[in-house]
Formats: C-alpha cells, sequence, structure tokens
C-alpha cells in the first residue's frame, strides 16, 4: 500500500510541474504564445522575453513553488521514504521540462513534449527537501547572472550547487545522503534540456545580457572596435 502512496506522490510531482505557469501569465498578459518566442521554452528566462521582468519574475516564483510543493506533498503522503521524497522534485522537473499538458507534434508527424529548462523548479525541490537552499543558491544565481550574464550557465549552477551543498551536509552528518541523487540527477535533467544552449557556448555564440558584468565588457569592446575603424 504504502509503495502505491508512493508512486502516486511521484505522479503528483510530475503534474503539478507540468502546469505550464509561464504560458499562461504570458498569454494572460500579452495574448502571445510563449512557445513562439525566442527559445519556444516555457520557464521564467522566456517570459522575460515575451512579457517583461515581472511576468517572468512571476512565472520563476510559481515554477520554484511547483518543486517544492511536489517535497511537501511526497513528505505528507510518504514520510518514512525518502527515496520519494527526492523522486518527487524529480518527476516536478521532468514535467517542467515535458509538460503532459502541452504535447503537439512535429512537422514529422511525431509527438513531441514541450516546456522549460528545469531551473526553477530544480532550485524548488531542493528548498522543500532544505529550505535555506533557496538563499544560497539564489545568491550565487544572482551573481552569476550579473557577471557572467548568461542564462543558461546560471541555470546550469542551481544543480552544481546543490550537489556541492547536500554533499557537505551529508558529509557532516546533517542531510540524508539519498538528497545528493536529487542534485546529481537534476543537474543531469538540467543539462540535456540545455544541450541547445551547450553548443552555443561552445561556439561562442550565446545570448548575453547586457546588465551583466560581461555585456558591459563585450558592449565596451564592441564600442572600442567601432571607433578604431
Amino acid at each position: 500500500m504504502q509503495i502505491l502512496i508512493g508512486i502516486g506522490a511521484v505522479i503528483i510531482g510530475y503534474i503539478l510541474g507540468s502546469i505550464p505557469f509561464g504560458l499562461i501569465i504570458v498569454k494572460l498578459k500579452t495574448g502571445k504564445d510563449i512557445r513562439t518566442v525566442e527559445s519556444g521554452r516555457t520557464g521564467g528566462t522566456n517570459a522575460v522575453r515575451a512579457a517583461g521582468f515581472m511576468a517572468g519574475f512571476l512565472t520563476a516564483l510559481l515554477d520554484i513553488l511547483k518543486g517544492a510543493a511536489a517535497v511537501w506533498i511526497a513528505q505528507a503522503l510518504s514520510p518514512e521514504y525518502r527515496l520519494i521524497h527526492v523522486l518527487a522534485p524529480v518527476a516536478a522537473i521532468l514535467g517542467h521540462n515535458y509538460s503532459i499538458f502541452l504535447i503537439e507534434r512535429d512537422k514529422n508527424g511525431k509527438i513531441r513534449f514541450r516546456g522549460g529548462a528545469g531551473g526553477a523548479p530544480a532550485l524548488g525541490g531542493a528548498m522543500g527537501l532544505w529550505w535555506p537552499m533557496f538563499p544560497i543558491v539564489f545568491t550565487v544565481g544572482l551573481i552569476t547572472w550579473f557577471t557572467i550574464g548568461i542564462a543558461s550557465v546560471t541555470t546550469m549552477i542551481v544543480g552544481l550547487i546543490v550537489i556541492i551543498v547536500f554533499a557537505i551536509r551529508a558529509s557532516l552528518g546533517l542531510q540524508d545522503p539519498t538528497d545528493i541523487w536529487y542534485g546529481l540527477i537534476s543537474e543531469l535533467l538540467l543539462l540535456w534540456a540545455l544541450r541547445p544552449n551547450i553548443q552555443k557556448l561552445l561556439n561562442g555564440n550565446e545570448r548575453v545580457i547586457k546588465y551583466s558584468l560581461n555585456g558591459w565588457l563585450r558592449a565596451r569592446k564592441e564600442l572600442k572596435a567601432e571607433s578604431n575603424k
């Protein structure tokens, strides 16, 4: 019986993760379909591009809560099984990236699941397992965003920080070692979702936000090059 309850908690996590808040918020605010904007993802970064900062902020906040809620529900339904507490937010990330509500057919007629990259629900899941993870990742992410200025790199940092912090806490006897697997799996899911961005990074043409140290230095370099012509 407990196994069935645990499976149910994981399924709930996937359904929660599948709720496309970015699509809903952008649609309500602008009438646009976020899937037709820039990367086509439904996360906070693309919501900013489609409908402005507040739309992106609200999207990111709700996506974080999806991951955290998946953990909290799993803890309530299956309090003794830590593995379920880890698998439920992993399912939320999968739901966010491959939403059951955003199924479509591509040009070749193949079924395709749309969604985001998973950074926000990954942070939410980590927060659900240990709430101080939120200010830690948020601070590191903010520093990364305003220095390196690349959204995909900031997203990849999430899983990496979770792995490091949970590993340190587990080595000190302060965290269940099972939680390290959450960090590892979530990082792998983020890397898989960001394959196109990683390729752009390798090619040197990934988007850099102008309101960052990297963006400012690039703009200064380009301005200097123009003045030397």
